[in-house]
């Protein structure tokens, strides 16, 4: 299962946030717990050196001592067990350091891809971390209007940006994303691409355009990256994926055609294997040194259902 998963762990209280008042209460309670994010990474604890990390949760003595600013913190929600608030604040390496010792306690800040590829962090705090993340980029690049071109503020504990000038809502971005495993039902086809690693290979993937369902998008994607004609598409789930702050729609793909033509603008390489050889690259036994994407992303989890048939 990806660990990048929609967590249970707290309740969102979607419909407190615009209570000014309740939010500035919660902020500051002495149970308020706060995860900051330096340049989108979480700040983390360490493990034993086994490569398992923490998050760092910051209570509000902790965040008044240091001097940070919660004025924009963003609200992920209350604990659905004790009720305690918890929330994230975004800051730059350069803001950070006018803040005292401030750039000298809160570390190490850690990529948060790396941190998933680690598998370092549980899947829920990994899941917190990642809307902290999403929510962060988000705010970093809504600062103007994208209409007029005024200031925007934040509002509804970080969920909802207004413009000064034109006074246009804009709210937090989803782009959904259609990742699929092409299979002619023995076979299945991965491709490598241009940004990954030597030798792994993944699931083919794209963005969803204006006016498409997910079963066009699979199928125009599919075609227009390796030629293969796609017949019937299947959902299998989906993933948030914050990387900035995308949604992955999983599905299989049933392959019509067999012959590959690739498009060397997105791919480097796309091959079809077998199940043996799939099955090799999951597990690291492939004869090439071939490998798959780990277990926190939902291409490993559509990779691993056909192998398993």
């Amino acid at each position: 299962m990806p660990t990048l998963a929609a967590t249970a762990l707290l309740d969102r209280v979607s419909g407190k946030r615009a209570d000014k008042d309740w939010v500035e209460g919660q902020k500051g309670s002495a149970a308020a717990r706060f995860m900051v994010m330096v340049d989108l990474k979480p700040v983390v604890v360490s493990g034993d050196g086994s490569g398992d990390a923490q998050i760092r949760w910051l209570s509000r003595d902790e965040v008044t001592g240091l001097g940070l600013p919660d004025d924009e913190a963003a609200l992920l929600g209350l604990a659905r067990d004790t009720g305690v608030p918890h929330f994230s604040i975004a800051l730059g390496t350069e803001q950070l350091r006018t803040f005292g010792m401030a750039a000298e306690v809160l570390r190490p800040a850690v990529d948060l891809r790396s941190l998933a590829m680690q598998g370092a962090l549980s899947p829920d705090e990994q899941s917190l971390a990642g809307k902290a993340r999403a929510l962060g980029q988000w705010h970093e690049n809504a600062k103007f209007c994208g209409k007029c071109g005024s200031a925007t503020v934040p509002q509804d504990a970080g969920w909802r940006r207004k413009c000064q000038g034109c006074g246009l809502d804009w709210f937090p971005r989803t782009d959904p994303v259609v990742i699929m495993l092409v299979t002619d039902g023995t076979r299945c086809i991965l491709a490598h691409e241009h940004r990954y690693v030597p030798g792994m290979y993944s699931t083919l993937a794209g963005f969803l355009e204006p006016g498409e369902d997910i079963e066009h998008a699979v199928r125009r994607e599919v075609l227009e990256e390796t030629g293969i004609v796609v017949e019937r598409v299947e959902y299998v789930r989906s993933q948030p994926w914050p990387f900035p702050h995308s949604l992955m729609l999983g599905c299989i793909a049933h392959a019509a055609t067999t012959e590959l033509h690739i498009d060397p603008n997105e791919l480097v390489d796309a091959r079809w294997f077998s199940k043996a050889e799939a099955r090799q690259m999951l597990d690291g036994t492939h004869p090439e040194k071939l490998t798959a994407p780990g277990k926190h992303a939902i291409a490993h989890v559509l990779l691993r259902a056909f192998v398993e048939g």
